[in-house]
């Protein structure tokens, strides 16, 4: 799975290097079997972000890093090329990332299915693991979310799904790094929410298409019944 992550991110053209950071020996073997690049970090980074920016501290040469998450196989290498173009557009923006339709109340239900909520400049307000927004009328009106979302049409339409995937300015994901882990991201295990504590802002494009993060073993079945019908 993680092969297949490298593989899709250097297939976007505003990516000239691809390296999977682990703190496990048996990844950095697998990867560089595959003729991929790895490198070994510290134990104990509480992010992903975190293990990103020991690596970024040595890329001198780069301005813009990106983190393609290792649980995203069906990552399009459109979609990574959106978000770095949203960065180099948007000097106020820090940060960049993508999100995708929800296209089932059970994603929207479920904690492992992050949501953005999103200003009109496209600047995240806000990320979780809870069904936001939530609609009160509409809940009032049929007794729950499962119920409102099942017989309110376009309800499913006011959520966003969080793609794993951002991009940094290199000088702030070393700065990003050195802030201790926030209140809000440890209570929702969310690491971009250090950021908008801080008050930086995140753009947020659409995904050029539909992805799948696995968390779970019911998403790697997915993944894997996927990966089959494209050969």
């Amino acid at each position: 799975m993680v092969c297949l992550v490298a593989e899709r991110a250097l297939a976007a053209s505003s990516v000239s290097r691809v390296i999977v950071a682990t703190d496990d020996s048996r990844i950095v073997a697998a990867v560089e079997a595959a003729g991929y690049e790895a490198v070994m970090t510290l134990v104990g980074h509480t992010s992903g972000t975190d293990r990103l920016a020991e690596v970024a501290a040595s890329l001198h040469e780069f301005d813009i890093v990106v983190n393609v998450q290792g649980d995203e196989p069906l990552i399009s290498p459109e979609t990574i090329e959106r978000v770095v173009e949203a960065l180099q557009k948007n000097s106020r923006c820090a940060m960049s990332t993508s999100w995708e339709p929800i296209t089932s109340a059970d994603e929207v239900l479920s904690p492992d299915v992050v949501k953005v909520i999103m200003d009109n400049d496209n600047c995240a307000i806000y990320f979780s693991r809870a069904p936001l927004p939530y609609p009160r009328e509409a809940v009032r009106n049929h007794g729950s979310l499962a119920n409102a979302l099942e017989r309110e049409a376009g309800l499913l339409a006011q959520y966003r799904k969080h793609t794993g995937l951002y991009a940094f300015r290199r000088e702030f994901l070393l700065e990003f790094a050195s802030w201790p882990p926030s209140p809000l991201e440890q209570i929702e295990s969310l690491e971009q929410l250090r950021a908008l504590e801080r008050g930086v802002r995140i753009k947020v494009v659409q995904a050029a298409a539909a992805s799948i993060g696995v968390d779970t073993m019911a998403d790697l079945e997915r993944v894997r019944a996927i990966a089959a019908r494209r050969g």
